[in-house]
């Protein structure tokens, strides 16, 4: 089989990494052209403009947002570059209304098109533990189906219909979003009376709340070291609470702690928190109840 993969960020660099150690013949692109040259290295052929990794059995984009993966595909002519049978395989998490105009861009050009936007951190990402939903016509999620599986622990079908895979995505990170600010809440309110952050967040880490979406962000809230690379950074998580309440409002969806959320994540970016890892958000909290005054 082989792959093209356009976006080597925080995430799409270890997926490329093991589908190239699976023995992928794969062809990268990205933006900033140096990233390409580890994966150079490590036997993938580094493509000179996106178009040419469109040449191939399946083009996987893991690009940063809406206006990165519309850009790519409207300056490079990358639909029209496709093969005849190359399916594409949208991995970002975007909006959806850029997933419902990927998809009738591809059919209208008669191409395969498929949404599998992944759950999971850069950590996961290296350890090809990735939880992917993928929603698209059945053949071409088969015809991609290796490639998913070699990049992630499990492939969640979810329907015919692309969008449909990132409605639960970003309700998804709506979630998570959702969780990482109410434990940065109670991680202060407990600060507040004396209580060391680690010693809060051990206990509920280890028993009410053992679950990776609080033991993720856990130890970095601890320490209040939060400039971690591998993390799911803070700002990216601002852009998915914007998509997931545009979701909501479409469908006439309330959706009250989004809007809370979104509030907090704005403080952390004024804050210059926005590079910094999502579990920041507990200085936030911090700051709003005065604790280091």
């Amino acid at each position: 089989m082989t792959i093209g993969f356009i976006g080597l960020g925080a995430i799409g660099t270890p997926m490329a990494h093991n589908l190239v150690a699976a023995g992928f013949d794969v062809t990268v692109w990205n933006r900033t052209a140096d990233k390409c040259a580890p994966l150079v290295e490590a036997g993938a052929t580094q493509a000179d403009t996106p178009a040419e990794c469109a040449a191939c059995d399946v083009l996987i984009t893991m690009l940063a947002d809406d206006a990165a993966l519309t850009a790519v595909v409207e300056e490079h002519g990358l639909i029209e570059a496709m093969g005849a049978a190359t399916v594409h395989v949208n991995m970002a998490t975007v909006s959806i209304d850029c997933a419902n105009d990927m998809a009738a861009r591809h059919d209208k050009a008669g191409k395969a098109y498929i949404a599998a936007p992944v759950l999971g951190r850069p950590d996961i990402a290296k350890a090809a533990k990735l939880q992917i939903v993928a929603a698209g016509e059945a053949p071409a999620i088969e015809t991609a189906r290796g490639a998913l599986e070699t990049m992630g622990a499990k492939v969640w079908p979810a329907g015919d219909a692309p969008y449909r895979a990132n409605v639960i995505k970003l309700a998804t990170n709506y979630m998570l979003m959702s969780a990482v600010e109410t434990m940065a809440e109670a991680s202060a309110m407990t600060a507040a009376y004396g209580i060391e952050p680690g010693d809060f967040l051990e206990i509920i880490t280890s028993s009410v709340f053992a679950a990776p979406a609080y033991q993720g962000y856990a130890p970095a809230m601890a320490k209040r070291s939060y400039d971690n690379p591998e993390g799911f950074k803070l700002a990216l998580g601002a852009k998915d609470v914007d998509l997931a309440l545009a979701a909501g409002q479409a469908k006439n969806v309330p959706l009250p702690m989004g809007e809370t959320a979104k509030q907090r994540l704005a403080d952390a970016k004024a804050a210059g928190d926005g590079d910094k890892d999502l579990s920041a958000l507990a200085e936030t909290a911090r700051r709003a109840a005065h604790l280091d005054d």
